[in-house]
């Protein structure tokens, strides 16, 4: 797996929702990870001073998965510093208590802002993902309405001679559908780009 847009990155992390699959594959996924982290911090958010690997005071690496999949366990970065458990968080990593804000530094400054654009991108999918199946549903909603409408019109394409296709497409079946997805407002990635930049800068001015 390489990377090069952030749909390469959002599939290994849907890959990581499956905690068997980390547990059975860690070692070729955690290369992976980093490559990853180092693509998104270079090449999406050309940031060039976050130097990979991550090292702890005492010159230990930071696994960046361990990390990632430690944090996301007890409910995300929010709720681990409202509740004061990044110690906790630097213990189960086999790290020592007091290197617990150390931690959430390397957090914030590796991986907060992918994770934000990541479930930013899956939410955008699930939207679109709604939309389409409703899009779907409606003409097959409409059909049963427009039964005897429809027929009419199938008949009388039979006895002019016209294309079948051609009706059912007016009819609902595929027009719908099609007048939907060209009304749809295009995503704006302008004002996207422009909130990670805005929440990236908010990590960097908390560091």
């Amino acid at each position: 797996m390489s990377f090069k847009d952030f749909q390469d990155c959002k599939a290994l992390l849907d890959m990581l929702e499956d905690d068997s699959y980390v547990s059975k594959y860690k070692y070729c996924i955690e290369k992976k990870f980093e490559e990853m982290v180092d693509w998104f911090l270079k090449d999406k958010l050309e940031i060039t001073t976050r130097p990979l690997p991550a090292y702890a005071t005492d010159n230990r690496k930071v696994s960046l998965l361990d990390l990632y999949v430690t944090v996301k366990r007890e409910g995300g970065h929010r709720r681990i510093t409202e509740n004061n458990m990044w110690a906790m968080i630097t213990k189960d990593m086999g790290f020592e208590y007091n290197e617990g804000e150390f931690m959430r530094l390397v957090y914030a400054m590796y991986l907060d802002v992918l994770v934000y654009y990541y479930k930013f991108k899956s939410t955008q999918q699930a939207v679109a993902e709604k939309e389409i199946k409703e899009d779907v549903a409606e003409p097959r909603r409409s059909k049963s309405l427009d039964k005897d409408e429809g027929t009419s019109r199938h008949v009388g394409a039979e006895r002019d001679g016209a294309d079948e296709e051609h009706y059912a497409f007016f009819a609902g079946n595929d027009w719908y559908v099609l007048k939907r997805l060209q009304r749809r407002k295009k995503f704006d990635f302008k004002r996207a780009e422009k909130a990670v930049n805005e929440a990236n800068d908010s990590v960097i001015g908390s560091v």
